[in-house]
Parts: structure tokens; sequence; C-alpha cells
């Protein structure tokens, strides 16, 4: 069970889209919000682990695979294109400008993620049957995992506010803000390389 662990911890707390958005805002300050999104992320991690710990990986078919990562590959194009733009404008603009997360985006953005499917379906289609996990136990097993991907955005949102106090000078936010909209960029390109361009081919 310990493996089970170590799996999901290994890829929640690597960096992806959702944990390089709570990076970037916690760099720009943003608190309530980002702890919304937060929320969302461990809610949608959740629910997906309950429908396939309970009906099994069947259900994603290659089909299904593809429109979830051609859809998140879109979705994170966006968001790094509202980050970017923001980064673009004068600081005091840029401030008021910043993309605004909340429940409903942690959410959409962890069940369009196709990097939740790489975490969730080893570890319903393989880890819960070798470790004997059924019944209620995966229910509890959910609610655990699903407070493990609470936890990812959440530590990178407090590193990201702790740096931001660290940075004095407006046009380094605006730096910073750019380097995370072309990290996102080439996070989107990667999994629409991988997941939905290689399975077509």
């Amino acid at each position: 069970m310990v493996e089970i662990l170590a799996f999901a911890f290994g890829i929640m707390y690597t960096p992806g889209p959702v944990n390089l958005i709570s990076l970037n805002a916690g760099i720009n300050g943003q608190a309530g919000s980002t702890l919304r999104f937060c929320v969302g992320v461990g809610c949608a991690m959740g629910v997906l682990l309950l429908i396939f710990g309970y009906s099994g990986a069947w259900l994603l078919t290659p089909r299904y695979q593809l429109l979830i990562s051609s859809a998140g590959s879109l979705y994170i194009v966006y968001l790094a294109y509202k980050i970017g733009r923001a980064s673009l404008q004068p600081f005091q603009e840029q401030v008021s400008a910043k993309f605004t997360l909340n429940f409903k985006s942690g959410l959409m953005m962890q069940l369009l993620n196709p990097k939740a499917f790489i975490v969730i379906l080893p570890i319903t289609a393989v880890q819960f049957p070798a470790a004997n996990i059924s019944g209620s136990a995966i229910f509890v097993w959910s609610l655990l995992l699903a407070a493990m991907a609470f936890g990812a955005p959440s530590s990178y949102w407090i590193l990201g506010g702790k740096l931001g106090k660290l940075i004095k000078h407006s046009r380094y936010f605006q730096r910073l803000n750019m380097i995370m909209a072309l990290l996102l960029l080439y996070v989107a390109i990667d999994i629409a390389y991988q997941h939905v361009y290689l399975p077509l081919l």
C-alpha cells in the first residue's frame, strides 16, 4: 500500500499544469481564490478515483483519452495565453487583470488534465486489485489520494508566495509570469504530442 502513496506522490508533486498555475498564483499574491482552485483539483481527483475505482479502467477507451487530452491541451494553451497576455501589460494593469482561479477552474483543469489519468489508471486498474482494495476501502483510499491531490498545488502556491515576497521589482514579476506562460505552453504541446499526435499515428 505504500507503493500506491509513493506512486501518487511522485506524479502529483512533480511540475505539471496545475502545479505551475498554482506556483504562478502564489508569486502574484493570489490568496483565497487559489485555495478554492486547489480544493477543486482535489475534488476532481476524488471523483475520478471513485468512478474508475468502482467501475474499472474499461470506461476510458483510447477514443476518450484522445478527447480528454485534446481538450486538456487546448485549456492549458488558453491559460498560458491569459498569463502571458497579462505579463505584457504594465504592472498595475497586470495586477488588476490577472487570471482569477476558483473552484470551477480547478475542477475543470484536473478533469481535463491527462496527468491525472496517468495517476488514476495504474492505481485503479493495477494497484488497488493487487492490494485487495475493494468495496468501502476504495472510497477511503480515494479520499486519501484526493487530499494528496489538493496538497500538491497548495504546496506550489505556498512556495510561490514565499518566492513572490523575495521579488522587489515589478519587472521581475512580469518576467516570471512570461516564463510560467511559456512553461505552460510547453506542457500543452508535450501533452498534445504524447497523448494526441502519437496515438493517431
